[in-house]
């Protein structure tokens, strides 16, 4: 009789043991939370690929993706603690933080390139019945954009400088979101907007502008949207960094085999359809809009430093940056990958 209560004690014991032992492998292998900002855009294509293809999850990480209308507030967001990684245009004020020291670069996010398309040109139907046919004609235009000092701004500036028109003739209205872009060309108070893909193909295919423009096309091959954490995160965090950028760079990759082939010319891959239906999913548009286009994202992230460079000094010409930025310097080369 007491072997047997000994026996049935010893079982309880061990059943003890073993369920604190499960705990305890379940706490040390819980997933990572982390959120990541990030513009209502296709920009935001590998967020949504890692977290629906569980690259993230695989990585040990839970990523909460945060929506932003405009690209502005996603810097701050980095530079509170808010979000621990955004991607989005670098803007005027993620350079005024970066210049603190505040931020680091972990990859290149979407590319304007021919052939692709990430950013367009809109007109009103107003503005074009009235003759504004080609950028060639935006003097003295109305021009909405979402904020100052982001890279629809720039590439806006860029389209002026490249037909010879001074840029303080073309009037520059600040919407703060895109919802409030779509209006003002529907309306007619905006001549010209500057979008990018998912919000611009909304508008137009509502009826309410038409497309003047890709600014791949127009303007070439460049780069102007990163993804980036905060410089304490890169530092203190490392391992969670890089299980972050081997899901982030997976989905990067699914991505670009959906839209490009081995040379990076447009070409839709056996997986073009399943990421048009994810895309569609989390940008809460038709699959029928996503099909018309999309940007070219590199299948590493890697960056071209020189586009960045030339960004920050459009910025500082236009009066919106306090100091020079060495753009190197912002570049964490524990995880970034440069492209020649």
């Amino acid at each position: 009789m007491t072997s047997l209560k000994f026996c049935r004690r010893a079982a309880v014991a061990l059943a003890s043991v073993a369920i604190a032992l499960t705990g305890s492998l379940s706490a040390s292998f819980a997933n990572d939370h982390v959120k990541a900002g990030v513009v209502r855009s296709l920009g935001g294509s590998p967020s949504y690929i890692g977290v629906d293809k569980g690259f993230f999850a695989a990585e040990g990480i839970d990523v909460e993706i945060v929506f932003f209308e405009s690209a502005p507030p996603l810097a701050l967001g980095v530079a509170s603690g808010d979000l621990d990684f955004a991607n989005t245009g670098a803007t005027a004020a993620f350079f005024n933080l970066a210049a603190q020291g505040t931020f680091k670069f972990l990859t290149s996010g979407t590319w304007e390139t021919p052939g692709f398309q990430s950013t367009g040109f809109l007109v009103s139907n107003q503005a074009y019945d009235a003759g504004l046919h080609s950028l060639k004609d935006i003097a003295g235009k109305n021009a909405a954009i979402t904020q100052s000092g982001t890279p629809l701004h720039y590439v806006l500036g860029l389209a002026a400088e490249k037909y010879g028109i001074d840029f303080k003739n073309v009037h520059v209205l600040l919407l703060q979101a895109n919802p409030n872009v779509a209006s003002a060309l529907t309306s007619g108070q905006a001549d010209i907007g500057v979008q990018t893909v998912a919000p611009a193909y909304a508008v137009i295919e509502k009826g309410g502008a038409r497309l003047l423009g890709w600014v791949g096309d127009e303007l070439g091959r460049q780069q102007v949207e990163t993804l980036f954490t905060s410089t304490k995160t890169a530092n203190e965090r490392g391992d969670l960094v890089k299980r972050y950028l081997a899901g982030y760079r997976k989905a990067m990759a699914y991505y670009h085999d959906a839209f490009a082939d081995a040379n990076d010319k447009r070409h839709d891959g056996p997986n073009a359809d399943e990421v048009i239906g994810i895309l569609s999913k989390y940008l809460q548009q038709t699959p029928d809009v996503i099909k018309k286009g999309v940007p070219f994202i590199d299948s590493q992230g890697r960056m071209v430093p020189a586009n960045f460079a030339k960004l920050a000094a459009w910025y500082k010409e236009q009066g919106m940056l306090k100091a020079d930025i060495d753009v190197n310097s912002l570049i964490d080369k524990r995880y970034t990958l440069v492209m020649p």
